[in-house]
Formats: C-alpha cells, structure tokens, sequence
C-alpha cells in the first residue's frame, strides 16, 4: 500500500483554491466597488447614457402600471369580492339555483310543496355574489309574503326581482373569468417575463459597470510592469459594458413597444363593458313589469279608499 502522497495532495488542494478565487474575484472586485459607491468613496464612476437611463424610467414606470392593477384585478379571481362579509346563509338558501326554485314552485300545488321545494337540495349550488345574494334574499321574501293575498304584488315583484339578479350575477361571473384569463395572467405573464428579461438585463449592465469601474482603479495603481495588463482589462471590461448596455437597450424598447400591454387593457374594459350591458338590459326589461304592477297596486289601493 503507498503512502500518503502530501506534497501531491497540497498542490491539488492550492490549485482548486486558486480556481475558486479566480471565479469569485469579478464577483468580489463588483462588491467592493459597490461598497465604495454606496459610502461615497469611489471616484470617476461611468456615466450611462441618457438614452439608456430614460429607458429605465420607461421600465420602471411599466412594470409600476401592471403591479397596481394586477392588485387590483387580483380581486377579479375570489368569487364572493363583493359578497356581504356578514351575511350568513344556510346551506339550504345556497343549495339551489333561483331559476331552479322558481321554476317548480310554479308548478307546486300547497304551501307545503311549496316549502319543500325550498329546503330541498338542488342539482348547481349558488354561488356566493352580491347579485345572487340579493336575489336570494328577494326571493326568501317572495316566498314569506306569498300566503298574503293583499302582499301578492309585491311578492311577484320579489320573485322577478330575484330572477333578474341571478342572471346579474351570472353575466358577473363571466365578466370575472373573462378578467382572469384575458387580462390577469396576460399581465402576469408580461411582469414575469418580458419585464423580468429587461431587469436581468439592466442587472448584467449593472454588473459590467461596476467591473469596468474596479478596473479603472486597478489600473490607476497598478505598478509599471503591471500596466499593460491592466490596461488590457481595461479594455475588455469596456467592451463587456458596451455590449451589455446596447443588449439592455435593445430588450427594453422591445418591452416598450409591444401592444400587448395595450390589447389586454382592451380585453378588461370590453368584459368590464359587456357585464354593464347586460346588467342594463336586464334591469331596463325588468322595470316597466314593476311598474306594470305597482300601477296596479296603486289603482287597487285607491278604489279601496274610495268604497270604503
């Protein structure tokens, strides 16, 4: 069996700590340069150009536009956004469509079927909006007035009510989804990566000033048989800073002057729109046949006045 070699070994272990400095030095000489710059002790700092810096501006403001609306419109992805934060309903009240509950208790023939109807489970489940909840309620209070003859307009009036906003609701729920996958992950997408690819490369151009900068102050006093090496690595510190800038340069106006940003704010409003249309119309058709019946009532109201 040979003996420990330590000679060998020694060599080995100094060669791979070499190699390990050489790797970490840039990353060192960046640091201390940074350093330097942050407590005021760096001197002759490279100057960006305009061009450059305005860019910047342009990104920074970008990515602001899809950080705050994403905040926003991140709502868009919770079902009950606008769901009463105090109202408690039962299983049974949510266990049943509108429509669903209108429907066959048109067709019941007591009060009993009637209540049975009610508190039966359903085949969909109601979702949790501010629309299907007033449609819920309006309905509870179709229902609790129904047994009343002289409360039968507005019970009516309830119960169309109640119809009209679950379909509010409904046009609600596909303005969200609408939301969510045309204009929330479109924007994400942006924010995660074209926005992301313009930061990396603000960062590597980041990175080659400040190796461009340490450089410089290498050489600035470096011994005379050191110079032209330093010099040399002057050189191509600048050249890295060169190439990196009009690389940043190049992927920035690319982020900058793609419509997308644009085409999805387009997709938001025209789901935006299209609910508020819909939630018009319905409500427009709804309102004369509550007139219809209030006028009714008023004019029964007024004869009983008369006669007795």
């Amino acid at each position: 069996m040979s003996g420990f070699d330590f000679n060998k070994s020694f060599q080995s272990l100094q060669g791979s700590v070499s190699g390990i400095s050489q790797s970490f030095t840039p990353f060192a000489k960046r640091t201390t340069r940074l350093i330097q710059e942050r407590l005021g002790n760096a001197e002759d700092k490279t100057e960006l150009p305009e061009e450059y810096l305005e860019l910047e501006r342009r990104i920074d403001a970008l990515k602001l536009v899809h950080q705050k609306l994403l905040s926003v419109t991140s709502q868009y992805e919770n079902e009950g956004y606008d769901y009463p934060p105090n109202l408690r309903e039962s299983f049974v009240d949510l266990s049943r469509t509108i429509s669903e509950k209108v429907t066959t208790l048109s067709h019941a023939q007591s009060a009993q079927e009637a209540q049975n109807i009610l508190t039966s489970p359903g085949s969909q489940k109601e979702p949790k909006t501010l629309n299907h909840a007033l449609g819920r309620a309006a309905l509870a209070g179709s229902e609790s007035l129904s047994s009343s003859s002289d409360s039968q307009p507005l019970a009516n009036a309830l119960q169309k009510y109640a119809v009209a906003e679950e379909k509010i609701g409904e046009a609600r729920l596909s303005q969200d989804q609408l939301i969510v996958t045309r204009f929330n992950a479109a924007f994400t997408t942006t924010l995660n990566t074209s926005i992301q690819f313009a930061t990396k490369a603000r960062r590597n151009v980041q990175n080659a000033r400040l190796t461009l900068d340490a450089a410089k102050a290498s050489a600035k006093v470096a011994k005379p048989e050191k110079q032209a090496a330093a010099q040399i690595e002057v050189e191509h510190a600048e050249d890295e800073f060169v190439a990196a800038t009009e690389e940043a340069v190049s992927v920035m106006k690319n982020v900058l002057d793609t419509p997308e940003p644009l085409r999805n704010l387009l997709e938001l409003i025209t789901a935006q729109l299209a609910f508020h249309k819909a939630a018009s119309e319905i409500l427009g058709d709804l309102l004369p046949e509550i007139e219809t019946l209030q006028s009714e009532q008023e004019s029964t109201y007024r004869k009983s006045r008369e006669t007795s």
